[in-house]
């Protein structure tokens, strides 16, 4: 590895690398930005003339929702871009700086045309390109900051670094809402755009102190290199070549149904198609590379297609969680605000989309806890809290949370008024299972990698989160057939219950096979040498 000499190294002694708390500060930002006009997107569509062509009501809020998961979908499609581009042509610091300038001109655009659809949809389009170009890069490039010999601090960081998303994220939620009711869009998105330029700044001055990973020279033995050589290798039987073409196949079949779908549901479908398919179809050729490629590079290809099964069983976690910003600000609509009650904070909030703020206070709360309590008591009762055991039960307490927020919405449906304090609850329990998922999975995307995938390997990752939205989308659309709406009825519950229930199943199923895999998982050690 060659490192720029402007670049200052990993000083072991010290309690962090110095050059870390450029990375944090600028992931401070970036995540008020980012959640601020996030967390009042559903909001404000419902009530804006963007959407003034539909009836107040359900058919409204489900338009809001779907462009709300569209534009999910775009965030974590465009981390695969983002970490390509880095690690084969520009390197990691170049790409989020560049990126986070198209971010910056997003968020112009969401101030500046609140009442204009093509504007403002360009605005969502840049943002999503900007912050899912540089989502991978930020987590891999501070992980960069360190090496072998103190790579036990890294975990310390990660959570930090997790810490300080949650931080912005927490001020965001609880403020933005309040921007909006009182100063308008045009203030509540533009507050958001200015903590991004201020994020861009404060990444840019630490620009002679970063260790740079120079970005990967053509490999004739890269993943796809092998990938291609293992499905076209000849000899006798080629089941994962027909397995392959199937994928193909479905990936076509499903292009063309965009008419019907549309073309973000119809083109994310065909990714997964391709990637399931054909990773599954070079798993099972995958030793016919052998001698034309090196046993490490076939080796690290089916480390990668380990770690892609990893991620792909946590898309039902990321379908309860993002819906937390439409599903239940929506439910939280209905309900009734507890002012009457001595506790509750009358004096701030007073929205339902405020409630988001109660998950990045948990997790800033719970991650010290877990680290500090949970943890070392799970140690000494002798059970080893894994990276891969806590995910899964992360997945697993977001079912639970699901659970409840369903039992909610069967008292709503009965007629009496609920209040909102009881959506606590199910936030409690949603955000417990983030912490044990998501906080994880940063160190584990990053420990997993080949050096020559750290990039691309987190953007899968962070695609999670894309078929997350995309099962939401799916569902959402499926609920509009008639005959899937009288098989709801059948059941005595509203479409809002059933679906909660629904999601909750979801989510306790990918647990169950969460955790047969990760009985069988071999973890790797991919950090660099110092």
């Amino acid at each position: 590895m060659t490192i720029p000499a402007s670049a200052a190294p990993a000083d072991s002694t010290s309690k962090f690398p110095r050059q870390v708390p450029f990375i944090i500060g600028n992931e401070a930002c970036e995540r008020f930005s980012f959640y601020g006009m996030r967390n009042i997107l559903v909001p404000f569509l419902i009530s804006s003339v963007l959407l003034g062509y539909l009836p107040a009501g359900a058919e409204r809020d489900t338009a809001a929702k779907d462009v709300f998961h569209t534009f999910v979908i775009g965030v974590y499609f465009f981390p695969l871009l983002g970490g390509w581009l880095a690690d084969r042509f520009f390197g990691k610091y170049h790409t989020i700086l560049w990126f986070s300038l198209i971010y910056c001109a997003g968020h112009a655009c969401l101030a500046l045309f609140e009442s204009n659809a093509t504007g403002f949809y360009t605005g969502l389009f840049l943002i999503a390109l900007g912050s899912g170009g540089i989502k991978p890069l930020v987590v891999s490039f501070c992980g960069d900051q360190f090496d072998q010999s103190n790579k036990d601090k890294a975990k310390v960081v990660f959570d930090a670094f997790y810490w300080i998303i949650n931080f912005g994220s927490f001020f965001a939620s609880l403020l933005s809402p309040i921007f909006l009711r009182h100063y308008g869009p045009a203030v509540a998105f533009g507050i958001p755009g200015i903590l991004m330029f201020i994020a861009t700044f404060i990444f840019w001055l630490g620009r002679k102190q970063y260790i740079n990973v120079p970005p990967t020279q053509a490999d004739p033995h890269s993943f796809l290199h092998v990938a291609r050589t293992a499905l076209l290798a000849p000899g006798p039987g080629r089941a994962g070549l027909v397995v392959a073409g199937i994928g193909g196949m479905l990936a076509i079949v499903s292009l063309l149904l965009i008419p019907q779908m549309g073309f973000v549901k119809a083109a994310c479908l065909a990714l997964g198609f391709v990637i399931a398919f054909g990773g599954w179809g070079t798993s099972m050729q995958l030793d016919r590379a052998r001698g034309e490629h090196p046993d490490a590079a076939v080796d690290g290809v089916r480390a990668v297609l380990r770690i892609l099964i990893v991620f792909a069983l946590t898309t039902p976690f990321w379908s309860l969680f993002d819906q937390k910003a439409s599903t239940w600000v929506l439910q939280g609509n209905t309900m009734a605000m507890p002012h009457d009650s001595w506790w509750w904070p009358s004096w701030l909030v007073k929205d339902a989309a405020q409630m988001q703020a109660l998950n990045p206070a948990l997790v800033m709360l719970l991650i010290p806890f877990n680290n500090l309590v949970l943890y070392p008591a799970l140690k000494r009762m002798g059970f080893e809290p894994t990276a891969l055991r806590r995910m899964g039960a992360g997945i697993a307490f977001s079912g639970l949370a699901w659970v409840v927020a369903g039992l909610i919405q069967l008292y709503i449906d009965g007629g009496d008024p609920v209040s909102l304090a009881w959506q606590i609850l199910p936030y409690a329990l949603l955000t417990f299972g983030e912490v044990l998922v998501s906080a994880t999975a940063l160190e584990f995307a990053y420990s997993q990698a080949p050096h020559a995938m750290k990039g691309v390997i987190m953007a899968f990752w962070y695609l999670a989160s894309t078929f997350g939205s995309l099962w939401v989308l799916l569902t959402n659309a499926g609920v509009r057939n008639e005959a899937v709406t009288s098989h709801i009825g059948a059941t005595g519950l509203s479409e809002n219950a059933f679906l909660m229930f629904f999601f909750a199943g979801f989510a306790f199923l990918a647990a169950a096979a969460f955790a047969l895999y990760a009985r069988r998982y071999p973890m790797q050690d991919n950090y660099r040498a110092a």
